[in-house]
């Protein structure tokens, strides 16, 4: 399964892309954003915010997988997506206390990018490990 991934999800334009999302809805002030209420999805936002950085995670380490680099290195450079994710979540969080109007800090939003990094880490080098 990890290999029919990697052949649909090699191109550079997919986690660019998915990075350029994230940044566009959480740049985005309160206002525009829907009642979470109205969806009656407890904790939704978090649920977001895990799939948001798994995401990151994921895809960026499918990009990276599709190249011809051992598997150390990779593991090396999935480890870096994590980190690189998770300060990325941190610091949107910062972002939206501080420039974006009507939204909110949370630090469960926080621990949440970091648990989608975290969950997508996991995932990766365990589809790695198993694929070679």
């Amino acid at each position: 399964m990890f290999d029919h991934l990697k052949k649909y999800l090699h191109n550079i334009f997919i986690p660019i892309s998915w990075s350029l999302i994230i940044l566009i809805l959480l740049s985005l002030p309160g206002s525009m954003l829907p009642n979470e209420s109205a969806f009656k999805i407890a904790n939704l936002d978090k649920i977001v915010h895990v799939s948001l950085f798994g995401g990151f995670v994921f895809l960026w380490s499918l990009y990276f997988c599709a190249k011809n680099i051992s598997q150390k290195k990779l593991l090396k450079i999935f480890f870096y997506i994590f980190i690189i994710g998770s300060v990325y979540g941190t610091a949107m969080e910062f972002v939206q206390k501080y420039f974006i109007p009507s939204r909110d800090f949370e630090l469960g939003d926080i621990l949440a990018d970091i648990i989608g990094a975290s969950i997508a880490y996991g995932i990766s080098n365990i589809c790695l490990l198993t694929a070679e």
